[in-house]
């Protein structure tokens, strides 16, 4: 009989761009990973189970309440203090801690430019140099004729929802202006004209 952990016991609700990275070989062990809006961590199940020293902010009480249980289950070694209620515009972590900073479907929940380019450059800052951000996030990129303007960059979306939306064109600024380099094209997947999500992977050069 096989005992081994099915696919969901062993990566539990992994985004599956996430996963692709994985499959590519970019993240291994011995890397000290950030989950900066970690929700319930959901992103979190297979490095906590393949060793990981792994680390989550989220502001929300629960989920962090959520994740810290999540890993005295998996990876009991790590202290509750990994995982921190605060807002991930303003980290309590060092510079230069991280080797990893994941981001997936947090960016798009900024209210305005400023707290977005907050939560981006603080992310950049606790990432080490030589080290990968990984971002998950809603675009206007396939449906800019599908979207209703709010103010600024928060948009309607046909699927009833309000989000911050980036364009190519700011992530390859951003992405200048940080000093990193693209460790792969953007990407975008357009959920039957009713959403646009992106993935945005660079390495920090500078």
């Amino acid at each position: 009989m096989n005992t081994s952990p099915n696919l969901r016991e062993w990566f539990g609700g992994i985004d599956i761009y996430i996963f692709d990275q994985l499959l590519k070989g970019r993240f291994t062990p011995e890397m000290r990973i950030l989950d900066a809006g970690c929700g319930s961590g959901r992103n979190l199940v297979y490095f906590l189970r393949s060793g990981y020293e792994v680390f989550a902010v989220d502001e929300s009480i629960g989920a962090i309440a959520q994740t810290r249980q999540l890993a005295a289950e998996l990876a009991a070694h790590l202290s509750a203090d990994n995982f921190r209620e605060e807002p991930v515009e303003r980290m309590s972590f060092a510079n230069s801690s991280f080797d990893v900073v994941l981001s997936s479907a947090v960016l798009h929940f900024a209210r305005h430019e400023k707290q977005w380019q907050a939560m981006v450059k603080e992310m950049w800052r606790v990432l080490k140099l030589g080290g990968i951000f990984f971002a998950r996030l809603a675009s206007s990129i396939g449906i800019e004729d599908k979207i209703e303007l709010i103010e600024g960059r928060r948009y309607h979306l046909p699927d009833g929802s309000e989000r911050f939306l980036v364009d190519e064109a700011m992530l390859l600024n951003v992405t200048d202006a940080l000093g990193g380099e693209f460790l792969e094209p953007i990407k975008t997947t357009v959920v039957q004209n009713l959403r646009s999500m992106t993935t945005w992977c660079i390495r920090k050069n500078l």
